[in-house]
């Protein structure tokens, strides 16, 4: 596998997601169905104009069906995919099916509400899809295909490595989820990120801003860039990270801030956890239900709060009922900023959104 490369600013190295893996083996595996013959190494389009490539280290061509397989890079990150096997087996779809998805062999299937995706559908995220959807296109247009194919993502040992993750807790079993949104794996290290923050926030400072935001990722950066116009060297990779900025401008301060991230990272904030990791803070069901009781939520909307399968799921819940608790979320979240700013001349605003960018929140 090549252009692995090194982010500039921790000497480590990037890896590759799930997705980008499955989205090559796809490729490989379209092709041969194709042609007979599989490309190895094969190579993928990705957002951010990168184009890796992989070597096969699977490949099986039977009659209307193919499968290639990958060992997943992710570079310096401590994943727990790191090393796996993600394979893809295409089939010939009937006509007019388009792409169909299929869970494999250690891919899970979601059996809760409040994710991305339907109640049976495999853990295959949307933009993974969407990868190996256009991937697809390309090569039947390529080589003079339909388009209308299966295709079956498996991970070896998926389901024993999906004991490690939030998965079985969130409702998707029998394994992995297919993950990854620009198709790269960036290494996580906690004092490189923080000292990141920190010149982004001495860049803004320099360039004259008066208006930063710090985004919990590429998602709610993109939002808030649209929202406010935002040059780029005032939007700041928070991350998990909101301490970090919050304590760096309470020092340092600039004149407004925005945070902005995913309903269920900014309910954490919320509810004053100030690093936002799945693995060192949790969504409190009992403190959504609490603001919702405290805003006069119904006894039964409540009482769902508490049984809620995700964050989103109780955004959802909420918004059937009237109940706007991504506004309620937002509040809560910056009533922990400007506790933690301390008096600091920072005038803060929040931006709550779904996992597709649209806002579902603000204060």
């Amino acid at each position: 596998m090549t252009e692995a490369g090194r982010e500039k600013s921790t000497g480590l190295r990037h890896g590759w997601t799930t997705g980008a893996c499955a989205t090559a083996a796809t490729t490989a595996a379209y092709t041969a169905l194709l042609t007979g013959e599989f490309p190895d190494p094969v190579s993928i389009d990705l957002p951010h104009d990168k184009h890796p490539t992989f070597a096969l280290a699977r490949e099986s061509l039977g009659d209307g069906t193919a499968t290639a397989g990958i060992v997943k890079d992710a570079g310096d990150d401590p994943d727990v995919t790191h090393g796996a096997l993600v394979s893809a087996t295409v089939t010939v779809g009937g006509p007019g099916t388009g792409v169909v998805f299929r869970a494999g062999e250690g891919v899970g299937t979601v059996t809760k509400p409040g994710l991305p995706l339907a109640v049976g559908e495999p853990a295959i995220n949307p933009v993974p899809r969407r990868l190996m959807t256009e991937h697809v296109a390309a090569v039947a247009q390529r080589f003079d295909g339909t388009g209308d194919v299966v295709i079956e993502v498996s991970v070896e040992n998926g389901a024993e490595l999906a004991r490690k993750t939030w998965n079985p807790r969130l409702g998707i079993l029998g394994g992995l989820s297919i993950l990854g949104t620009t198709g790269v794996v960036v290494p996580y290290s906690c004092s490189s990120w923080i000292d990141s923050i920190r010149r982004g926030v001495d860049v803004a400072r320099a360039a004259g801003h008066t208006h930063v935001a710090g985004c919990t990722g590429s998602t709610s950066e993109r939002t808030v860039s649209e929202l406010y116009g935002l040059p780029e060297d005032a939007l700041l990779d928070m991350g998990d990270f909101a301490g970090a900025v919050l304590k760096y401008l309470r020092r340092h301060p600039v004149p407004r801030l925005t945070i902005a991230g995913g309903i269920g990272k900014l309910a954490k904030l919320a509810d004053g956890h100030l690093d936002l990791h799945s693995a060192r803070s949790q969504v409190s069901f009992a403190a959504l239900a609490t603001l919702v009781a405290d805003a006069g939520g119904s006894a039964e909307l409540v009482e769902c709060m508490l049984g809620a399968n995700t964050a989103l799921d109780a955004l959802q819940q909420c918004a059937a009922a009237g109940l706007p608790l991504g506004d309620l979320v937002a509040a809560g979240a910056r009533k922990t900023s400007l506790d933690v700013l301390r008096g600091a001349p920072v005038e803060v605003d929040v931006v709550v959104i779904d996992r597709g960018g649209a806002i579902v929140g603000r204060t």
